[in-house]
């Protein structure tokens, strides 16, 4: 039985992963955590999703951490899902995590690192099976295409609600591009006259609007033909899935830093 504590739990992404993981009989969920000035403070899971669960919603891991063999984190502030991981490879137990928030520094990042030199840690910004996928596919279509005459644009939408942009899954995909092909300017939007595009720069473009949940679209185009690689996200709930299946595949493991390829054997299969 894996004992599961949801950080951020009152978010849109906690509510989800909560329901599917109490109808999990492999999965106890065991803990919420949410901020201090959260209303639901002191209630129950189960109050929160109208199941019997008895698991406390509390603003201190501390007081749960005995509960918790992997934290699953969508908290909205980075330093409360910093202060948490420092907290799970403190503990003796060394309990593993499962890290969806996004918008780390390169600072915040390294502290990831070297926390994950501790416990097991999975930091994806996006968890979902198919956008994992695109993650592949946009690196195989990078390698390729490389010096053959491609600009490559990436754009990405989401709900009127995302307070980031762009956003994490596409910084993710900007992230490859830049490893498989050298190219290091990227440019987010244009205005005005902006001249000729120049070979070696990425476009990278936010929209918001309305419900959506989070579309991305990979565009290599050259003279003659253009190649577009698209995922599209219609419900939040692949996200908590990925997540769950996450929490599942990482307890037990050794400490390290991995990401959602490793949990889905995408790294086997390409041979990396």
């Amino acid at each position: 039985m894996l004992r599961l504590g949801i950080s951020g739990v009152m978010g849109r992404m906690g509510r989800t992963i909560a329901n599917l993981a109490s109808e999990d009989p492999s999965i106890e969920i065991t803990a919420g955590i949410e901020s201090p000035d959260c209303a639901h403070l002191h209630n129950t899971v189960g109050e929160l999703i109208n199941k019997d669960i008895q698991a406390p919603i509390t603003s201190d891991l501390s007081k749960v951490i005995d509960r918790v063999d992997v934290l699953i984190d969508f908290a909205a502030n980075q330093e409360a899902v910093l202060g948490h991981l420092r907290m799970l490879a403190a503990d003796k137990e060394k309990k593993a995590a499962v890290v969806g928030t996004t918008g780390f520094t390169e600072y915040q990042i390294q502290e990831i690192k070297e926390l994950s030199k501790d416990i097991p840690i999975v930091l994806a910004p996006n968890m979902s099976i198919g956008v994992n996928l695109l993650f592949k596919l946009v690196e195989i279509a990078a390698k390729v295409l490389k010096d053959k005459g491609f600009d490559i644009e990436v754009v990405e939408m989401h709900h009127r609600f995302k307070k980031d942009a762009p956003s994490g899954t596409a910084m993710k995909i900007v992230d490859i591009l830049k490893k498989e092909t050298g190219i290091e300017k990227v440019v987010f939007g244009r205005e005005g006259i902006t001249g000729e595009r120049s070979n070696n720069e990425i476009g990278v473009f936010a929209l918001r609007g309305g419900d959506v949940v989070g579309d991305h679209t990979v565009i290599f185009a050259a003279m003659g033909e253009r190649l577009e690689l698209t995922h599209k996200a219609s419900s939040r709930d692949i996200f908590a899935k990925g997540a769950i299946t996450a929490a599942k595949w990482v307890k037990d493991k050794p400490a390290g830093l991995y990401d959602m390829a490793d949990v889905l054997g995408l790294n086997e299969q390409t041979g990396k």
